[in-house]
């Protein structure tokens, strides 16, 4: 098959022919349909992320159709469409895991950093932690919804009642969780990089009642979340904040956070980050999906120009989720 791979951290991606994987026991392999992209890629591939496996395929967005599966697989069937997210495994005996927090399993696995991916033709996943896509939604639609989606409902529900809610940075996963809180009847501010007016007409095309730079405070918020991965926007939020509210910290890596004023932090107010998903996060989430409905705004690309859709991630070019589309594949 072909694939991207990555051989070495800071460098780019190779397009190259590799061997069709096989799944195992337990397993599934998934002719893939639509990747998308996410910041989490890019972070392995600019090395902000410790020890990937290497050589490696990134993508944790995958959506695609089942052509194989692995001894003992009951749940899904060769045909059935499916998504597979960044839980790829986790241990399931841990105090994490039995306690319903699989999500901080200790020894859980990744897909696209400790498992290959869907930067390829083909991809080999656990049964066990793959999901039905929901119909009514083109492969390409639905991949954003596997992490931009499921990872930012994560974080979402950790803002509990708040009716002001602050989003820090407005891509992917933003695009997604206001169409959740608009639905809910909440109002969102969406917070941009000064200067960034494109972000801003998008967040405010998609219901948010303010849009504009980080460094300003149009409302007193109940509760924020920070997608960007920059430390600097934790006291920013912070100092927006009422009483009681909540900052939390979405992504799985970020710059230092620099020092703040306890003033800011007191009142109540906390700052919590959000590690990962659970397999009953995805459940619900892509149960909600179709009632809101949901609707991903994406940048299509061939799977051999991933280079440039993180080069684009990176620079900030890109309003809603890239996806990566393998050769041959049209939805």
């Amino acid at each position: 098959m072909h694939a991207m791979v990555l051989d070495k951290p800071k460098t780019p991606l190779e397009w190259r022919d590799v061997p069709d994987p096989v799944p195992g026991p337990g397993q599934i392999r998934i002719r893939v349909h639509a990747c998308g992209v996410c910041r989490t890629d890019l972070h392995i591939v600019d090395g902000e992320l410790p020890d990937p496996k290497l050589p490696l395929i990134p993508g944790h967005q995958i959506v695609g159709t089942v052509d194989r599966t692995g001894e003992g697989v009951v749940t899904v069937a060769v045909g059935d469409r499916v998504g597979v997210p960044w839980l790829g495994w986790t241990c399931g005996e841990c105090r994490f895991c039995r306690s319903g927090r699989e999500n901080l399993c200790d020894r859980a696995r990744f897909t696209g950093f400790h498992i290959d991916g869907g930067y390829a033709e083909l991809a080999v996943a656990d049964a066990r932690y793959c999901f039905p896509v929901p119909e009514g939604y083109p492969d390409d639609q639905a991949a954003p919804l596997l992490c931009a989606g499921l990872i930012g409902f994560r974080a979402y529900g950790m803002t509990g009642d708040a009716h002001r809610l602050g989003f820090y940075g407005f891509g992917a996963a933003a695009h997604v969780l206001i169409q959740v809180a608009r639905h809910e009847g909440r109002e969102v501010y969406a917070f941009t990089r000064p200067g960034d007016t494109a972000s801003q007409v998008f967040a405010r095309s998609l219901g948010a009642v303010w849009a504009g730079g980080t460094g300003e405070r149009p409302a007193e918020l109940d509760a924020a979340i920070i997608f960007a991965p920059a430390g600097e926007l934790v006291p920013a939020a912070l100092a927006a904040m009422a009483k009681g509210g909540t900052v939390v910290c979405a992504g799985i890596h970020m710059s230092d956070i620099p020092s703040f004023p306890y003033d800011i932090l007191w009142g109540e107010r906390s700052v919590r980050s959000v590690a990962n998903l659970t397999r009953a996060d995805g459940e619900a989430f892509l149960a909600l999906a179709p009632k809101v409905p949901i609707r991903t705004e994406i940048t299509r690309y061939p799977l051999q120009a991933a280079n440039d859709a993180l080069a684009d991630l990176r620079g900030g070019k890109l309003q809603g989720a890239a996806v990566l589309i393998p050769p041959g594949m049209t939805d």
